[in-house]
């Protein structure tokens, strides 16, 4: 066989094969990306099931609190945690068919997809109130029934509140909610 021929071939066959790899590392990259966003997979058993039904109680004295150890102590909640409370909540009922929650350090982002069984300004109720029975006080609530921006949310799944790169993303993704629907299914 001639060179000239064998040259084309070899490179076809190697570019066919290059874009065999990238398809699947894009599908890879997509199971990756489902199975993190998996509600159900980061769920645990918890380790002691008497524990779950336990009341919560500590009692404590002004003494106790001010020392040293107690001054350096901070409070966290778990933003996965408390988005996944809210979504799994909103999903118990017959009002909503898809739900999106994200949790920044200041804010509670909720798209849905409602049924058709209710109205707009009720699923909209229902979201906020679920949000903001769960979360503490200062967090600002945002509710949406526009189903695009369930994947404007999730595409902040991996952000951190220490990077400050998310801000605008968050604040875009406000002003949407906050524009009047343009299709609603009352």
């Amino acid at each position: 066989m001639e060179l000239k021929k064998v040259i084309p071939i070899g490179l076809t066959t190697l570019f066919l094969m290059t874009g065999c790899m990238d398809n699947d590392t894009a599908t890879n990259e997509r199971e990756d990306i489902k199975n993190q966003l998996d509600p159900n997979g980061q769920l645990q058993a918890p380790t002691d099931e008497s524990a779950e039904n336990k009341l919560g109680y500590v009692r404590y004295t002004k003494d106790e609190i001010d020392n040293d150890n107690e001054n350096n102590r901070s409070i966290s909640i778990d933003r996965t945690e408390m988005a996944n409370m809210i979504t799994r909540i909103m999903l118990r009922g017959n009002s909503f068919e898809e739900v999106a929650t994200l949790v920044t350090d200041e804010e509670v982002l909720i798209a849905y997809e409602k049924s058709v069984d209710i109205n707009s300004e009720k699923a909209a109720e229902i979201a906020k109130k679920t949000a903001t029975s769960i979360m503490p006080g200062y967090f600002d609530v945002h509710v949406t029934d526009n189903t695009n921006l369930i994947d404007d949310i999730q595409s902040l799944h991996n952000s951190r509140t220490t990077d400050g790169d998310y801000d605008n993303t968050i604040d875009n993704i406000i002003k949407e909610m906050n524009q009047p629907a343009k299709n609603t299914n009352e």
